[in-house]
């Protein structure tokens, strides 16, 4: 019914069952973890009126019991979803149904939980908010970070005006130009992210 992708791995798409509207995906090494994807197979659809809360577990460092938090969720409307966990505050979880069904076995191990759960329920819960992948344009972040390579590659080269070599055959560019320009970048960038675009 469900599977989940993360970078690097192979697929897995046999969660563990445990209980009849619950599964878990079991993650070795999740530290090294950034975004996990969980999807519909689109073998068996949701029941009408059904969702997928989608959490994440790991060990609490102090105590070493499971810690879940709240992801997001899937639908038959919307049958995937990715999310970013390296970003989660680990010890600071919330109410899961999972209760003890699914222990943690291992201090690097960690676990991808769905609730199968009334849509309405799901309406009315809040993920954390760190879970969230960015929503800015691909391209946007690239060009992003282009520009700060290129100014810190440019200000990599940078020499006082006394230490200059007079050299006829290069145009030199104040740093202070494009660093201004860049601010000004930034901050069209920030009052309307799609600036560029025009």
């Amino acid at each position: 019914m469900f599977g989940c992708i993360v970078a690097g791995r192979l697929v897995q798409t046999d969660p563990v069952l445990v209980a009849s509207d619950k599964f878990v995906f079991n993650l070795s090494d999740f530290e090294q973890v950034n975004h996990v994807v969980v999807f519909m197979l689109g073998t068996v659809p949701f029941p009408a009126g059904m969702g997928g809360a989608v959490y994440f577990s790991f060990p609490d460092p102090a105590s070493g019991a499971a810690v879940w938090q709240l992801l997001g969720f899937i639908t038959n409307d919307k049958p995937s979803a990715i999310f970013k966990i390296s970003g989660l505050k680990q010890g600071e979880g919330g109410a899961h149904p999972f209760g003890s069904m699914a222990p943690v076995t291992s201090a690097s191990m960690a676990q991808v939980g769905v609730s199968v759960e009334p849509l309405e329920q799901l309406a009315q819960q809040s993920p954390v908010s760190s879970a969230a992948v960015s929503s800015v344009d691909s391209f946007l972040q690239f060009t992003q970070k282009m520009l700060d390579s290129l100014y810190n590659y440019a200000a990599s080269f940078a020499v006082s005006q006394a230490q200059m070599t007079p050299n006829p055959s290069e145009t030199f560019i104040p740093s202070s130009c494009v660093l201004r320009w860049y601010e000004n970048f930034q901050r069209r960038l920030a009052q309307n992210p799609n600036f560029w675009k025009n």
